[in-house]
């Protein structure tokens, strides 16, 4: 395979359980080629997890992380390449998004950490990176950045169209029929990072496998009203948000507050409620008649949540974007591929009506090969 426009997608979100590496080809049609998901080591798993919160010594700690995370994302793309039998030379660019360890769009800024000099520097291959920061430069969010692949891939001019995000954090991209109208989009809370981070402390596993235990609790009503009290869920977009806002040492607090007693089931039904009611009610905040709400990201497989999304978007229909021909685990790593793309291109990629940026920017710094 020697065709130049082939890209590759790296992408490791706020839930941090692996790196998602996908090869793909934008011409003449889209096309995913491979996918990979690469292990996080769990030392590396737990260093990250320390440095998205205050701490001592950051700036050592985030130095050394850039560059070991660097090097893992080189070794997601040379096991990417290795899977699909694709010599490094037939690939245009890679396309990082990074790992976030801070994001604080009030004050102008936002961090990736996973040093594209090193994965260029490992692979030969010219990577693009630091997506966010233009936009915030703009004025903007600098998040959430996928709506603009999701318009440009999933976009119908028959049905207006939601699709959901369910990773650490949840997002949603408006596509309406109308081509006349804006494509919106903006977090609406967590997903799972609050489930996983729960569970990990009860000691029994990283994540909820299809909301398993979840499934066990019974929802704490006046637990879940204290948590749906903040702030974020009720600020206006263009709005983001992350691990800074939501993450146990807040959900610790507020338990604390209530001098919780409730059987630790009954917390993770509560915030699997939390997921499903935040997602659910700005998607009605849109006041679509009947939209196609499609599902990504990891939440995507818990059975349980999607039962209780559906319950709640009833007279929608939902499904996963397999529906519209990728698999819901890729479509993040895809859209920087597709970043990539752009960016060589001296195309913008940015949609200033979702993070409220001036107008629209060209993203992304190059590292050349």
């Amino acid at each position: 395979m020697t065709d130049p426009e082939f890209y590759i997608g790296l992408m490791s979100g706020t839930s941090l359980d692996s790196i998602d590496a996908v090869l793909v080809r934008f011409t003449p049609s889209f096309e995913l080629c491979s996918a990979y998901s690469h292990p996080l080591p769990s030392e590396l798993r737990q260093q990250i997890t320390q440095l998205t919160q205050p701490g001592n010594d950051e700036i050592e700690q985030l130095g050394r992380l850039d560059i070991a995370l660097g090097e893992i994302f080189a070794d997601a793309t040379l096991c990417l390449l290795q899977q699909a039998g694709v010599s490094t030379d037939a690939i245009k660019a890679i396309g990082s998004h990074g790992q976030t360890v801070r994001h604080r769009p009030g004050a102008g800024f936002s961090l990736q950490i996973g040093d594209p000099n090193t994965i260029t520097e490992r692979t030969g291959i010219t990577t693009v990176a630091d997506f966010r920061r233009r936009d915030l430069a703009a004025g903007g969010q600098g998040a959430p950045l996928v709506p603009a692949f999701h318009e440009a891939l999933f976009r119908s001019p028959i049905a207006d169209r939601m699709i959901a995000n369910l990773g650490g954090m949840a997002n949603i991209t408006l596509l309406p029929a109308d081509p006349m109208s804006p494509v919106l989009g903006y977090d609406t809370g967590p997903a799972n990072v609050l489930m996983d981070g729960w569970i990990e402390h009860n000691q029994l596993g990283c994540y909820d496998r299809d909301g398993a235990w979840a499934a066990t609790g019974t929802v704490d009503t006046k637990l879940l009203n204290a948590l749906l009290a903040h702030p974020f869920f009720h600020a206006a977009p263009p709005k983001s948000t992350g691990r800074e806002d939501f993450n146990p040492n807040w959900l610790n607090i507020m338990l604390a507050q209530f001098n919780h007693e409730q059987a630790p089931e009954n917390i993770q039904a509560t915030l699997l409620e939390l997921t499903a009611i935040t997602l659910c009610d700005a998607i009605r905040s849109q006041l679509l008649i009947q939209p196609e709400v499609y599902l990504c990201g990891g939440g995507s497989h818990n059975s349980r949540l999607v039962e209780r999304i559906r319950a709640r978007l009833s007279d929608c229909r939902v499904d996963s974007t397999t529906a519209l021909g990728l698999d819901p685990d890729w479509v993040e790593a895809t859209a920087f591929a597709w970043f990539a793309m752009r960016t060589l291109q001296q195309q913008t990629s940015s949609l200033p009506e979702v993070t409220g940026a001036k107008g629209p920017r060209i993203l992304g710094t190059i590292c050349p090969a």
